[in-house]
């Protein structure tokens, strides 16, 4: 998928924007370890780095209450590689990410509402589209930005209005966003993000070789995936979330005036206060009451 049309480096000169999920409530279930996971992503960018020295990283950590950046290549102070490996990305990501996993749950402690179970998708993918459109506008020249979402915690409903402003920036800007999704059920969200922005969504059915998941499909730049045979989604789950309940639906009530949904009848739109008319079921009812006939 093309980025800009002008104002570009080579074709594969890329800017990645990952987003780390940090959800300590995946995490302590997973089967798969932190430590490893965390290795594989940081051999991921360090590769990214090396195939070009112009190319760029940056990473989002992704928490239950936050969300922060944890590292950036241009504003690295030893970019140097030593024996194939980049000294400046594991010191200091490692020491931001422990720094930002300690604030995110010092914030939860504070929280009163309670624990929340999935990640902060959202405020994690408009971070990376200011930084991204910050590039578009900070120089003549920017590589070919992409977003790779690598998550673990279930899809939060209460999300979803965020989320799909978020990925409809995206196209609009023409990002794709990739999804490497490591639950145990698909995610409709990050579903969604990559089939409407031309990304890549990837369920690894082994969490053993997600390196080789992460390297073969997430590591290509946009022009080298031209010639290549990615993987497609076999399905894509385009349910939406009410707006009352936050709840995942097959049907229900859509405001003419501003598109909300909700999963019952409303007499007032709780988004934008328009009054709604009698639900078609309650009409159909009422009708029926009236045709009959008084029996004799």
């Amino acid at each position: 998928m093309p980025s800009a049309s002008t104002k570009l480096y080579a074709d594969d000169v890329s800017l990645l924007v990952l987003l780390l999920d940090t959800n300590p409530f995946f995490w302590t279930t997973s089967s798969l370890p932190f430590s490893k996971f965390l290795s594989n992503v940081l051999t991921l960018l360090n590769s990214i780095l090396l195939l070009n020295q112009i190319n760029q990283v940056v990473v989002i950590a992704t928490g239950c209450n936050s969300c922060d950046y944890i590292y950036d290549s241009s504003l690295s102070t030893n970019p140097g590689a030593v024996n194939g490996i980049m000294p400046a990305l594991c010191s200091e990501l490692l020491q931001k990410l422990e720094e930002f996993v300690t604030r995110d749950e010092q914030l939860g402690e504070q929280q009163s509402l309670g624990a929340t179970v999935s990640s902060l998708l959202s405020g994690s993918l408009s971070m990376a589209l200011c930084y991204i459109q910050r590039v578009f506008r900070s120089g003549p020249l920017h590589p070919h930005p992409r977003i790779l979402c690598v998550q673990g915690s279930s899809d939060g409903p209460e999300q979803y209005v965020a989320i799909m402003n978020s990925i409809f920036s995206a196209q609009r800007l023409m990002v794709p966003i990739d999804s490497c999704y490591i639950g145990s059920n698909n995610s409709a969200f990050l579903q969604q993000a990559s089939y409407i922005t031309g990304g890549v969504y990837q369920k690894p059915q082994q969490l053993d070789g997600l390196f080789q998941y992460l390297l073969m499909v997430f590591a290509t730049d946009l022009h080298s995936r031209t010639f290549l045979q990615l993987p497609k989604s076999v399905g894509v789950d385009f349910r939406a979330s009410c707006f009352c309940h936050k709840k995942t639906i097959d049907m229900g009530y859509i405001c003419s005036v501003c598109l909300s949904i909700f999963c019952k009848h409303h007499k007032k739109c709780s988004t934008c206060g328009s009054t709604f008319g009698q639900a078609q079921s309650d009409v159909a009812s009422a009708s029926n009451l009236k045709r009959k006939t008084p029996e004799t």
